[in-house]
């Protein structure tokens, strides 16, 4: 890639989440999926029963966090907003979003963009495998489930 076209990616890194928003320092970091610490399988009131995260890590300036997610086959994210925007990749398996009235199918290599206070929620299908997405969020992580 010649300088001329390295101008060009620099927005789009920006764009995807790849670059910090926040002007603070940051510290290198590489991550493989298979060396994630995983939280023990968690889930229930609203959240996907069996859900497991490992953060990665939290921008100082903005507090949004960045983390890994793994929800099982079959498992359901009830519908629910953040204040905040998020950012996500999905990086294993495949899942259905519905973000506002529309649904989206997903599998390895989306990229979807959740705006501030969108209603929201993720499926699995049962019988395939599990999904893991990586999330980064623009500010703190808020959950604000509807129909509770």
């Amino acid at each position: 890639m010649n300088r001329r076209n390295t101008k060009c990616w620099i927005p789009l890194l920006f764009l995807f989440g790849l670059v910090p928003f926040s002007s603070a320092n940051v510290d290198p970091l590489a991550v493989h999926l298979k060396n994630l610490q995983w939280t023990p399988p968690g889930g229930g009131n609203g959240f996907p029963v069996g859900v497991q995260t490992s953060r990665v890590g939290v921008d100082p300036v903005t507090e949004g966090i960045t983390y890994y997610a793994l929800f099982p086959a079959g498992s359901h994210f009830d519908l629910h907003w953040h204040r905040h925007d998020e950012y996500v990749v999905v990086v294993a398996g495949e899942l259905t979003i519905r973000l506002g009235e529309e649904d989206h199918e997903l599998a390895v290599g989306s990229y979807v963009v959740i705006p501030g206070e969108l209603n929201h929620s993720w499926t699995v299908p049962a019988g395939g495998e599990d999904a893991v997405i990586l999330v980064r969020r623009a500010g703190p992580a808020d959950f604000h489930f509807l129909d509770r």
